[in-house]
């Protein structure tokens, strides 16, 4: 029997392979391969901790165009936002799609703090103004930080105002931020306020109410809705979601599982035909984007399987490449 080597890399590693740029691109070849069919995509299992907000799933996958399986193990635990732990830890395994072969454990909270930022940019890319100069970001844990920096490399955002229940925590985002990017920040005292001139408002919080309002948004603006997960659980309210144009990463995960669509649905303000497209749709040309400079888009978010698959398989290679990680005899 033979000894396999396994490459694993710590949250470091994948850090120093990975930039935004190249995440982006990865994501967007990912979005386009789903909608070409070319992913095996089932829905993630969830495991919902008892008497608490905190969940642990499995999102597995296959792409055939990549040649690779794997899946993530993640626990999802909000109220770490402020300690040492991030909310989202685990691993995402990657297995060669044409031996079976276990091949890297990688570090996933790191995978999905920057790859869940690259979709909202591919995503801001095709539905945001050209115009687009002001964000605005409410929330301010690890997807504030890597959403700002999503948001600089699509668009030339000279605004950034920032939102936090903690002004605090806002605070200490934006001065770590000013020191990667020379734009205008700003710590808003309210959330509607914050959105008032914003041009793409991205809700990257925790909570399980709405923080963003339809009542606030101007014409125009483009919205990335990532911090909800759960069907229990929404950022928007459902007047902002009956005023927008709405796309999705996966139309199946988001009629299941995405509480900023669901509770619009069952209070009869929205229904999963007002999908107006998955955003790999839009990629390969078989739908249509933003129409005109006056429509409000939305972009729900989820995160799917395959987006944490293209990162490993880019990572497993590079790394091979650079030397990177540690090999454990398995």
């Amino acid at each position: 029997m033979c000894t396999m080597s396994l490459l694993v890399l710590k949250k470091s590693d994948v850090a120093s392979l990975l930039s935004m740029e190249k995440c982006i691109e990865l994501m967007s070849d990912a979005l386009a391969s789903l909608a070409r069919g070319d992913v095996v995509l089932p829905l993630r299992p969830v495991i919902r901790i008892p008497d608490s907000r905190n969940a642990f799933g499995v999102m597995p996958a296959y792409s055939a165009s990549l040649k690779a399986i794997g899946a993530k193990l993640i626990s999802v635990f909000p109220d770490n936002h402020g300690t040492a732990l991030d909310s989202h830890q685990g691993a995402v395994a990657l297995f060669d799609g044409t031996n079976g072969s276990l091949l890297s454990l990688m570090e996933a909270g790191s995978i999905t703090a920057i790859r869940t930022a690259a979709v909202s940019g591919v995503a801001t890319k095709l539905l945001a103004r050209k115009d687009a100069r002001t964000v605005a970001i409410l929330g301010s844990g690890v997807q504030g930080r890597t959403h700002i920096d999503a948001m600089m490399t699509v668009r030339p955002f000279t605004r950034v105002i920032v939102w936090s229940r903690n002004p605090a925590h806002a605070h200490t985002l934006i001065e770590a931020a000013a020191k990667a990017h020379r734009v205008t920040f700003e710590v808003s005292g309210t959330a509607a306020a914050a959105v008032a001139n914003a041009d793409v408002v991205c809700t990257v919080t925790a909570s399980r109410e709405p923080v963003l309002e339809g009542a606030w948004l101007r014409d125009g603006v483009h919205i990335n809705a990532v911090g909800a997960s759960l069907p229990s659980t929404r950022e928007l309210d459902s007047t902002a979601v009956k005023r927008s144009r709405v796309f999705v990463d996966r139309r199946e995960s988001a009629v299941h599982e995405a509480g900023d669509l669901i509770i619009p649905m069952k209070e009869g303000e929205f229904a999963m035909t007002d999908i107006v497209a998955e955003i790999g749709e839009l990629l390969i040309g078989s739908a249509t984007g933003r129409r005109n400079e006056q429509e409000i888009t939305l972009f729900k978010s989820l995160g799917i399987a395959v987006e944490d698959l293209a990162c490993a398989q880019y990572l497993y290679d590079r790394a091979r490449t650079d030397g990177v990680g540690t090999l454990v005899d398995f």
